[in-house]
């Protein structure tokens, strides 16, 4: 159970550093949102690959294809927080 909490840190820190990078503009968050970030993208990842491709993650924790799906889906994630803190302040 430690291995698996350690792992979705790992991962959600990855995958959320890496969308930070590839969305481009400047995002406010700290590190523990940079996690948390990813760790949400690793769920859209998830879904979105089961609705695509009926696989579901019994294969295995570790996979190229679930680390990628997390970036995507923490892109997709932060895309919508970008957008969401966007219309939320008016200054």
């Amino acid at each position: 159970m430690l291995g698996f909490l350690i792992g979705l840190l790992v991962v959600g820190l990855v995958a959320g550093a890496l969308a930070r990078l590839l969305v481009p503009g400047r995002q406010h968050m700290s590190i523990a949102m940079t996690i948390i970030l990813g760790i949400i993208g690793s769920f859209v990842g998830g879904f979105l690959g089961y609705v695509l491709f009926h696989q579901d993650p019994s294969a295995g924790f570790l996979q190229p294809a679930g680390i990628i799906g997390s970036i995507v889906g923490a892109v997709i994630a932060l895309l919508v927080w970008v957008r969401v803190g966007e219309n939320g302040t008016t200054v």
